[in-house]
C-alpha cells in the first residue's frame, strides 16, 4: 500500500499537468479529480487520499495550504481559486420578467370576457350600416345620428381596453416588486450566513459565498455545513447526512475511517476542522441541483466540458442515492415544476370568501343580461311589432353587445378583485417593516399566523436573559463563596486544577477578548457559559491562553462534547508519565451523581457519599438555583499509564469523578422581557418557559420575568415528571394526560428536545378549549429543529441560533429579544385587521355597485354607471384602497383584545352592520338622484338615452356622488370595532393621507376633462358641492351607525369563517400540506444550496401532518413507535441521541401495503430496547414503515421519535 501510495505520487502530476496545465493553474489536483474523489464514502476515500496524496496534509500540499495556519487572506490567490474551482453559489433560477408576469395576469376569467366585449364593441362601432333606411331599425339610432357623434362609438370599447391594461399592468408590478422584495430578503438571509475559517492562522467569520477550495473550515455543533471537504481532525464528530442519502442514522466521522463531510449536511454533535475541496456546483448538492436543473443555466456555459463529467456524475451518484435517492429527485423535480400556491388560515378565508362573493357576482349578472336582451326584444319586436331587417342586423348586434358589456360590468364590480392585492401588500408592507423592528421573516404566512398566536413557548437563554453569563458564587475546598474569591485564599493545588480543567475542557474557539471600547465589557466569543467559567479563571487573576498553548487543541487526546442527552463536557489529555487525565464539567445535578470523591480545602481528596451529596445539594446548590443561578460542576479523574480504559464506553469513563469545584452562573433578566410578557398576557397569549435548566433556577426567573405569579394556579415540571404525567403505563403519550397538563404549566425545566416537541404537539393537536390553540416556539440549538418545524410560528435567534434552527424557523430574530416576539404579535394582528378594512370598504361599494348597476340595468335599460366609470371605481377600490388601508401601522391597542383564533369569520357582526348601514345610505343617495335627481338640479333627464347619445349631466352626477361617498366611506373603513373617532392617528399614515387626496384629484379631472370616454360632461360648481356634502354625510351616517348596539342585531350574520374540520376531508388538508410546500420551495427557489439542507424534511413533515391530522378524528387509535419505550425515565436518557431530526424513510407508498403491527419486545431491558430500535433503523424500508403504520390511521406520534 504505501508503494503504490509512493508510486503514484511520483508518476500522477507529470502528465496531469502537462494535460491540464491552464486547468489546474498551478495546484496539484483538478476540478474533475477532486469532484470524484468526494463522491467516495468511508474507507473507499480514505484509501483514495492515501493513495493519491499520502494523507490529508498531503491534499493540503497539493491545494497550496497549510492545516494549521488556513489559506493566506490575499485577494489574488482566492480569486484564482475561485476561478479554477468555482465559487460556493449555486446560480437561482431566473426570476419572472415583467411581460412574464404581464400575461400571467391577463389569465384573469374577468379580464378576458371584457377584452371580448371590448374588441367586439370597438369592430360593430366601426361598421356603419348601409343605406339610410335607419328609420326602419326604429328610434334606434336616431338619437346618435342627430348628434352627428356616431363615429364616437368606438371610445367605450377603447376606454374598456385602456383600463384592463391599467389594472393588468398594476397586478403585474404588484408581482414583480413582491418578488423582487423577497428576492432581496433571501439574499439578506444569505449574506447573514456566516461560516468559521482559519486565514493567515486566524478565526475568521466569513460570508458563506467567500469560502473558497482549500479553505480550512472550522465544523462544530449545529452547523449546516456550506461546501464539501476533508475532515482534517475531528472531536467526537457525528453528521446527520439524511438531507442527501435518505438515511436517518447520524454518522460518525473521523480523519482515520471516515473523513469525508458534505455540503448539505448537518453536524449533530462534536467539532473539528476541514479542508474545503468542492464548492457551489461542485459540491455534491450542487451536482444534485444541477441534475434537478437549478443550476441549468451554469452549466449551459460549461456545456462540451461538463457532458463528459455529468455522465459520469450522474452514473456515480447512483449508491448516493439509496433506495428513496431517486424518488427523492424524481419528487424533486415534480415540485419544481408545480406553480406555486400558498394557503394560510387567513388566506383560507379569503378563498372561500372570493368565492361565495364571485358565485353571487355571476348570478346577478347573469340576471341583468338576461333582463335586459328580454326586455329590448320584447319592446322593439312585440311591442312596436317591427320586422328583423339584414340592415338592421348590426345595430341589434350593437345593443346585445352594449348589454353584455353591462353585464360584465355587473361581475367585474361583484368579484373584489382587490383581495389578493390587499393581503399582498399588507404582508410586504408588514415583513418590511418588521425588519426594523428586527423579525426577520422567512415565510410570509407566519406574519398574519402570528398575529392569532395564543401561546408562546420560549427558551430561557439568551431570548428572556441577556445571555451573558458570569461567575458570581462558587463552592471551592469546602467553602461556599458568595463573591469571587482572593486568589490567595485557595491552595494552589486547588487553583491550578480549576484553572486546566477550565482551559482545556472547553471549544478553544471560546474566548474572552478584551473590550472594542473604553470601559466596555470584555467581549465574550462563543459558548456563553464557558465563557463564563473563562472568565472565572481571569478574574482569579490566572490566564488561560498558556495553558491552551501548552496543550494544543491537536494534542487533546478525546473529547466527549457536550450535547443535550449527556448535559456535560469531558476531555482527556495524556499526562508526561504516560497515564491520562480527564476534564468533566457539567449540570451539577447530573454530574455529583458521578463523583465518589471531592478535594477539601487543602487539596486532598475526601471521600463524597450520596449522604454528601444530598447535603451538597440541600446546603450549596439549591439556595445557588433559588437566587435564580445555573450550578455547574466541575470534576476530574486519573487514569495510570497501565490501565488504559475503553475510551468508547462513556459511562465508564465519565464516572468514579473527584469534585474540584461547583460555581453558580448569573444570566440576568433582560430589562424589557417583564414588561413584554405583561403586554403578552394583556393580549390573551400564555408564555411558557421551556429550559434544559435546573428547575429551581428556572422558576426563580419565571418569577422575575412575571412567568409566574404568586397566587396563580400554575405548575413548574422537570422533564422527567412531566414524561411520568403524561404517558401510560406502557410508556406512550396520550393526549388526555397531555390536557391535564399543558394548560396550567408554565415552566418545564431540565427538558429534552423530545419533551419541547411533545409539548408543542401536544398544545397545538389538544381540542379541550374552544378553539384550536396556535403556538409560536423560540429556540437556537439544533435539537430544537423538530419543535421550531411543527410550531406554527417558531422563532430562530438570529444571533445565538445554529443554521440548523434558522432553517427551521419562520421568523428570524435578529436581536435575539423577547420584545421582538411581542412586535411581531402586533404585526401579525395588523395584517389580520388591515385586511378586514379593506374588506368592509371593498363590500360595501361591491353591494351598491352590483345593486345599481342591476336595478338600474332592469328599470332604465341602461346602468347609470358606465362600463368604464365601474372599472375607475374598481380601480379606485381596488388597487389605491388596498394601499391606503394595507398600509395602517400598528398600534398598542392592537395589544388589548384576545387573539382571534382559528375559525373566527373575517367579517364580525360589527362589520357587517357598517357594511349593510352604509350600503342602504349610499343606495338611497343614488336611486333618490336617478329617479328626482333631474329635477333636484333643474337638469335634463339621463335615463332612456338613444345608444351613443352623449354624456348627460344627470348620471354625471350620480357618477361623482358616488365616487365622493366611497372617498368618505374610506375613512369610516379604518376603523372595524365599533370605534367613535375615525380620524384617530390618520396623520401617522401619510400614504392614507395622499391616496385619498390624490384620488379626488383624479375625480375632478375625469369629470371636468373625461368627456365621451368616462361618460362624463363637466359639473358646475354648486353640483360639485352638492356631491361633496352628500359625500360628507358618510361621515356623520358613520356616527349613526356606531350607535346602534351590535349585541341587538341578531339577525346579522357573519361570514368568512376558517374552513371547518368537518368540510375538510382527509385528501384536502394533504392536499393543503402540499401546497404549503410547493409554496415554501418556489419562494425560495433564489436560495443557495445549503439553505435547501432541510428540504427532505420539509417532505417528510408534509407526509406526516396529515397523519396528525388524522390522530385528531382517531383518538383510540395511540399505537406508536413509543411501544418501544417502556419506562419514561429511559427515553429521556438513554435513547434521545439515536433521535434524528426528523424521520426520513418514505412512509406514503408503504403505509397502505403494510399494517403489521410492530414486533412486541419481550423483555423490558435497555439492551433489547435498544436492539429493538437498532433493529428498525438498519432494517429495510418496510420494516421501518411497519412501525409507523402500526394500525390504520396510527398517528405519528412525535416526529423525532421515528425512526
Amino acid at each position: 500500500m504505501g508503494d503504490m501510495a509512493n508510486s503514484s505520487i511520483e508518476f500522477h502530476p507529470k502528465p496531469q499537468q502537462q494535460r491540464e496545465a491552464p486547468h489546474a493553474g498551478g495546484f496539484g489536483c483538478t476540478l474533475a479529480e477532486l469532484r470524484s474523489l468526494m463522491e467516495l464514502r468511508g474507507a473507499e476515500a480514505l484509501q483514495k487520499v492515501q493513495e493519491a496524496y499520502g494523507d490529508v496534509s498531503g491534499l493540503c500540499r497539493r491545494l497550496k495550504t497549510s492545516p494549521t495556519e488556513g489559506l493566506a487572506n490575499n485577494a489574488n490567490d482566492l480569486e484564482k481559486r475561485r476561478q479554477i474551482y468555482g465559487q460556493n453559489f449555486i446560480p437561482p433560477k431566473q426570476p419572472k420578467t415583467f411581460l412574464q408576469l404581464v400575461w400571467e395576469a391577463l389569465q384573469d376569467v374577468t379580464l378576458i370576457i371584457l377584452e371580448v366585449a371590448a374588441i367586439v364593441s370597438l369592430g360593430l362601432s366601426f361598421y356603419a350600416p348601409p343605406g339610410e333606411e335607419s328609420e326602419a331599425c326604429g328610434n334606434v339610432s336616431a338619437g346618435a345620428e342627430d348628434e352627428g357623434d356616431a363615429e364616437a362609438g368606438w371610445i367605450e370599447g377603447a376606454a374598456i381596453l385602456l383600463s384592463v391594461t391599467c389594472v393588468v399592468l398594476v397586478t403585474a408590478f404588484n408581482d414583480w416588486s413582491k418578488e423582487r422584495q423577497f428576492r432581496g430578503l433571501q439574499s439578506r438571509i444569505e449574506q447573514e450566513q456566516r461560516f468559521s475559517v482559519i486565514r493567515d492562522g486566524q478565526l475568521l467569520q466569513v460570508p458563506v459565498a467567500a469560502l473558497v477550495v482549500g479553505d480550512i473550515a472550522q465544523v462544530k455543533y449545529g452547523d449546516l455545513l456550506p461546501a464539501d471537504g476533508v475532515l482534517i481532525q475531528g472531536n467526537d464528530l457525528k453528521i446527520d447526512e439524511s438531507s442527501l442519502t435518505g438515511e436517518s442514522d447520524h454518522v460518525r466521522k473521523s480523519a482515520d475511517k471516515d473523513p469525508m463531510l458534505l455540503s448539505g449536511t448537518h453536524v449533530m454533535e462534536g467539532s473539528g476542522r476541514m479542508v474545503v475541496t468542492a464548492v457551489g456546483v461542485n459540491s455534491q448538492t450542487g451536482i444534485i441541483f444541477t441534475l434537478l436543473g437549478a443550476g441549468g443555466e451554469e452549466e449551459e456555459k460549461k456545456d462540451k466540458k461538463a457532458k463528459k463529467q455529468d455522465g459520469a456524475v450522474a452514473m456515480e451518484m447512483q449508491p448516493l442515492k439509496s433506495a428513496e435517492g431517486g424518488e427523492m429527485e424524481e419528487r424533486e423535480k415534480k415540485k419544481a415544476s408545480v406553480p406555486k400556491k400558498e394557503k394560510s388560515v387567513l388566506q383560507g378565508k379569503l378563498t372561500k370568501l372570493a368565492v361565495q362573493i364571485g358565485k353571487a357576482g355571476l348570478v346577478m349578472s347573469a340576471i341583468t343580461v338576461i333582463i335586459l336582451v328580454l326586455y329590448f326584444v320584447i319592446e322593439t319586436f312585440v311591442v312596436d311589432g317591427r320586422v328583423w331587417l339584414a340592415e338592421c342586423t348590426p345595430v341589434y348586434v350593437q345593443y346585445f353587445v352594449k348589454f353584455f358589456i353591462i353585464g360584465v360590468t355587473v361581475l367585474v364590480v361583484a368579484v373584489p378583485e382587490g383581495l389578493p392585492l390587499a393581503v399582498t401588500i399588507s404582508l410586504a408592507y408588514s415583513v418590511k417593516k418588521m425588519m426594523r423592528d428586527n423579525n426577520l421573516v422567512r415565510h410570509l404566512d407566519a406574519c398574519e399566523t402570528m398575529g392569532n398566536a395564543t401561546a408562546i413557548c420560549s427558551d430561557k437563554t439568551g431570548t428572556l436573559t441577556t445571555n451573558r453569563m458570569t461567575v458570581v458564587q462558587s463552592y471551592l475546598g469546602d467553602t461556599h463563596y458568595k463573591e469571587i474569591p482572593a486568589p490567595s485564599t485557595l491552595t494552589p493545588k486547588i487553583l491550578d486544577l480549576l484553572v486546566h480543567a477550565i482551559s482545556i475542557n472547553s471549544a478553544y474557539t471560546t474566548k474572552i477578548l478584551p473590550p472594542e471600547k473604553e470601559g466596555a465589557l470584555p467581549r465574550q466569543v462563543g459558548n456563553k457559559t464557558e465563557c463564563a467559567l473563562l472568565g472565572f479563571v481571569l478574574d482569579l487573576k490566572r490566564d488561560f491562553q498558556p495553558v491552551r498553548e501548552q496543550i494544543p487543541e491537536d494534542k487533546l487526546y478525546k473529547v466527549y462534547t457536550f450535547n443535550s442527552v449527556r448535559k456535560s463536557m469531558s476531555t482527556v489529555i495524556r499526562m508526561p508519565d504516560g497515564g491520562f487525565r480527564l476534564f468533566s464539567k457539567g449540570a451539577s445535578e447530573i454530574l455529583l451523581k458521578k463523583c465518589t470523591n471531592i478535594l477539601n480545602s487543602n487539596g486532598e481528596l475526601r471521600g463524597f457519599r450520596p449522604r454528601d451529596r444530598d447535603d451538597m445539594v440541600k446546603k450549596i446548590i439549591e439556595p445557588m438555583a433559588c437566587d435564580g443561578l445555573r450550578t455547574i460542576c466541575i470534576a476530574y479523574r486519573d487514569f495510570s499509564a497501565t490501565q488504559e480504559p475503553d475510551w468508547d464506553n462513556e459511562n465508564e469513563v465519565v464516572g468514579d469523578l473527584t469534585c474540584i469545584a461547583v460555581v453558580g452562573i448569573e444570566d440576568p433578566v433582560r430589562p424589557e422581557v417583564p414588561e413584554a410578557i405583561r403586554k403578552c398576557q394583556r393580549a390573551g397569549i400564555t408564555v411558557r418557559m421551556v429550559t434544559g435548566d435546573n428547575i429551581n433556577t428556572a422558576r426563580a426567573i419565571a418569577a422575575k420575568c412575571g412567568i409566574i405569579q404568586p397566587g396563580e394556579d400554575f405548575l413548574c415540571l422537570e422533564g422527567k415528571e412531566f414524561n411520568r404525567r403524561i404517558r401510560n403505563e406502557k410508556g406512550e403519550i396520550e393526549q388526555e394526560r397531555l390536557d391535564k397538563v399543558w394548560p396550567k404549566l408554565r415552566v418545564l425545566a431540565r427538558s429534552s428536545p423530545t419533551d419541547k416537541h411533545t409539548l408543542v404537539k401536544g398544545i397545538i393537536d389538544s381540542s379541550t378549549g374552544e378553539q384550536r390553540q396556535v403556538v409560536a416556539v423560540t429556540g437556537d440549538g439544533t435539537n430544537d429543529g423538530p419543535a421550531l418545524k411543527k410550531a406554527d410560528v417558531g422563532f430562530a435567534m438570529g444571533i445565538a441560533g445554529t443554521d440548523v434552527a434558522k432553517e427551521a424557523s419562520d421568523i428570524i430574530l435578529t436581536d435575539d429579544n423577547f420584545t421582538s416576539i411581542v412586535k411581531a404579535v402586533m404585526w401579525g394582528r395588523n395584517v389580520y385587521d388591515s385586511i378586514s378594512k379593506f374588506l368592509q370598504f371593498q363590500l360595501t361599494v361591491n353591494v351598491v355597485a352590483v345593486i345599481v348597476a342591476f336595478t338600474g340595468a332592469c328599470i332604465t335599460q341602461d346602468s347609470p354607471l358606465k362600463a368604464v366609470q365601474m372599472l375607475w371605481v374598481n380601480l379606485i377600490m381596488d388597487t389605491f384602497a388596498s394601499l391606503a388601508l394595507a398600509t395602517e401601522p400598528p398600534t398598542e391597542a392592537l395589544l388589548l383584545r384576545k387573539p382571534y383564533g382559528r375559525d373566527k369569520p373575517l367579517i364580525s357582526r360589527t362589520m357587517m352592520k357598517n357594511i349593510l348601514g352604509h350600503a342602504a345610505y349610499q343606495l338611497t343617495i343614488i336611486f333618490t338622484l336617478l329617479f328626482v335627481g333631474e329635477l333636484f338640479f333643474d337638469i335634463d333627464s339621463g335615463r332612456n338615452a338613444p345608444l351613443h347619445s352623449p354624456p348627460s349631466e344627470h348620471y354625471t352626477i350620480i357618477f361623482n356622488t358616488f365616487v365622493m361617498m366611497q372617498l368618505f366611506n374610506e375613512i369610516n373603513a379604518r376603523k372595524i370595532h365599533g370605534e367613535r373617532n375615525v380620524f384617530h392617528g390618520i396623520f401617522s399614515n401619510p400614504i392614507f393621507c395622499s391616496i385619498v387626496l390624490g384620488t379626488f384629484a383624479i375625480q375632478i379631472v375625469i369629470v371636468q376633462f373625461g368627456g365621451k370616454p368616462f361618460s362624463c360632461s363637466p359639473l358646475s360648481t354648486e353640483q360639485w358641492l352638492w356631491c361633496l356634502f352628500v359625500g360628507v354625510g358618510e361621515l356623520v351616517w358613520g356616527q349613526v351607525i356606531a350607535t346602534i348596539p351590535t349585541s341587538q342585531l341578531k339577525c346579522l350574520k357573519e361570514a368568512g369563517h376558517g374552513p371547518g374540520k368537518d368540510e375538510m376531508t382527509d385528501e384536502e388538508l394533504a392536499e393543503g400540506e402540499e401546497e404549503i410546500d410547493h409554496a415554501e420551495r418556489e419562494l425560495r427557489r433564489g436560495q443557495i444550496l445549503w439553505f435547501r439542507g432541510l428540504n427532505r424534511i420539509q417532505t417528510q413533515v408534509s407526509r406526516s401532518v396529515p397523519a396528525f391530522r388524522k390522530s385528531l378524528e382517531k383518538p383510540e387509535s395511540k399505537t406508536s413507535i413509543h411501544n418501544f419505550m417502556a419506562t419514561p425515565e429511559f427515553l429521556i436518557n438513554d435513547y434521545t441521541h439515536n433521535i434524528p431530526l426528523i424521520d426520513d424513510t418514505d412512509v406514503d407508498e408503504n403505509e397502505e401495503r403494510l399494517r403489521a403491527p410492530p414486533p412486541p419486545s419481550p423483555n423490558q431491558n435497555n439492551n433489547a430496547i435498544d436492539s429493538g430500535i437498532y433493529l428498525t433503523t438498519h432494517g429495510t424500508k418496510s420494516a421501518t414503515s411497519s412501525v409507523f403504520s402500526s394500525r390504520p390511521g396510527s398517528p405519528l406520534h412525535s416526529v423525532e421519535t421515528s425512526l
